[in-house]
């Protein structure tokens, strides 16, 4: 073993001896760190987290075989490790989709930018008309996580996310309204979705079935979760495994806006969220007036 990392270590300093630019790898270091970093940025709370690591333990297993000569493992390690390149394709193959995508989505940023606020200003408007007429719904944000291993799929859409296909889709005499709306890349993937349940005992007095699937969704991938309760016509955002309830339709639409622009990487605090609307950075009580007076007129 000592051996091994002698010779290793003699490999290093000779090659660093005679082939070493400080200024060029310095700079190539450089972007490689920030390329790590930016890739891990991307992953951060996803399952493909865990499968890197389980890469990463079988290289480590392979550098061992090799320095201890275990000869057996060190084969069938390397003929697991050689496609080492398709292997990483194959399983983040929508991690890198979406990773390509945001790439892209940079170089447009107003662009992307508007289309958030518009979705955002849909489904705020949608579960202002959903409480207003007590109609239980359950809207989830599919963000880095990929929700297709934690969720059972429902009805695939691909449609455009506006106000009434949502208040349709949740109406009680919808087929799929029991279930969630799961919403990837800013349009509707598909609806009557059945998610895990929370088996947390701590939850609040009176919270039912579509506020645990929203606590169960959340504990397992960073997913933003809209729920508007059936019984109270409350609105309710969820992450990270926690809820904040009591919302109205101007401070939600606060909430999603700071969540989704990056601003908050956890739930602000209730007593954060509920103080004056005019002093809520980014806040616009004209237009929750406007979509709660058009949730009167249509009840």
């Amino acid at each position: 073993m000592i051996e091994f990392l002698w010779a290793n270590l003699q490999a290093f300093l000779d090659f660093a001896q005679t082939k070493f630019d400080p200024i060029r790898d310095t700079i190539d270091i450089a972007l490689v760190t920030l390329l790590i970093y930016w890739l891990l940025l991307l992953i951060r709370g996803t399952r493909a987290v865990q499968v890197l690591l389980g890469l990463l333990v079988l290289i480590a297993l392979s550098l061992a075989s090799e320095a201890f000569q275990f000869a057996a493992l060190g084969l069938i390690l390397q003929n697991f490790l050689d496609p080492a390149v398709i292997i990483i394709i194959i399983l983040f193959q929508h991690d890198i989709r979406r990773a390509l995508a945001r790439v892209g989505r940079g170089f447009s940023t107003s662009g992307a930018e508007q289309e958030e606020s518009a979705m955002v200003e849909e489904i705020v408007r949608a579960a202002q008309v959903l409480a207003q007429r007590r109609i239980g719904a359950l809207i989830v944000l599919e963000r880095d996580s990929i929700l297709s291993d934690q969720i059972e799929q429902g009805t695939p859409l691909g449609a455009n996310v506006t106000k009434e296909l949502l208040i349709s889709i949740f109406h009680t005499q919808s087929p799929l309204h029991d279930g969630a709306v799961v919403i990837r890349d800013g349009r509707i993937d598909a609806a009557g979705c059945i998610l895990p349940l929370t088996l947390r005992q701590d939850l609040p007095e009176g919270v039912g079935t579509r506020h645990r699937a929203a606590v169960g969704i959340t504990e397992e991938t960073d997913a933003l979760v809209i729920v508007v309760s059936e019984e109270t016509g409350g609105l309710s955002v969820v992450l990270g495994g926690e809820m904040l309830s009591g919302l109205d339709g101007p401070r939600l639409r606060v909430v999603l806006q700071e969540i989704l622009a990056g601003e908050r990487r956890e739930l602000p605090t209730a007593a954060d969220v509920h103080r004056p609307l005019e002093l809520v950075e980014g806040s616009d009580a004209s237009a929750g007036e406007g979509a709660a007076d058009e949730a009167r007129k249509g009840s």
